[in-house]
């Protein structure tokens, strides 16, 4: 199973970059918020979904990454510059966790779920998920964790009725007053 920190440190495409985490509890969230400010990349990340084309990193982009407690799922919310939200990002996870340094990380079960700024939703690597069962990298009940939580969010999203996207900018904000 694949393992993602929150710091990314392993993240070659990115040469420089700042890093700001909290553990936060309020009504609306609990569990641990970080952010990174992308300033240098070798070279930008850009992806196509839907037929078009979305710039996920380069200098001056920020993922803001919620783990929330109790959840099976990550999202990273990615701003450009300007401070739009360019997508956000949902990975399905088995839980997470943090690092004997104090690093939250999850533990990945392939299943991913993307909200465009358009309001469509994409449901990607189902294949993947597939193959870790064939492969019996993941359980049986691992599987049926991952797409129960992928449904359970697609209609969250549906609805606009998540309660981490709603909050991102003032969670964005949140993150930037801890970097000063």
């Amino acid at each position: 199973m694949k393992i993602t920190y929150a710091d990314r440190p392993n993240w070659s495409r990115v040469l420089a970059k700042s890093f700001a985490m909290d553990y936060v509890t309020r009504p609306d969230f609990t569990g641990y918020l970080s952010m990174i400010l992308i300033e240098q990349v070798r070279e930008p990340l850009i992806v196509t979904t839907l037929g078009k084309q979305y710039r996920l990193a380069d200098a001056g982009y920020i993922w803001l990454q919620h783990f929330p407690k109790g959840l099976n799922y990550a999202l990273t919310s990615i701003f450009n510059p300007n401070f739009q939200l360019i997508q956000c990002y949902f990975d399905i996870c088995k839980s997470y966790r943090v690092s004997a340094s104090g690093m939250p990380y999850f533990e990945d079960l392939y299943l991913d779920i993307v909200l465009l700024p358009t309001g469509e939703i994409v449901l990607l690597d189902g294949d993947e998920l597939i193959e870790a069962l064939a492969k019996q990298v993941i359980t049986q009940q691992e599987y049926d964790l991952a797409y129960s939580e992928a449904k359970k969010l697609i209609v969250e999203l549906e609805n606009k009725e998540n309660k981490l996207i709603n909050n991102s900018q003032a969670d964005l904000q949140y993150m930037f007053d801890l970097l000063k």
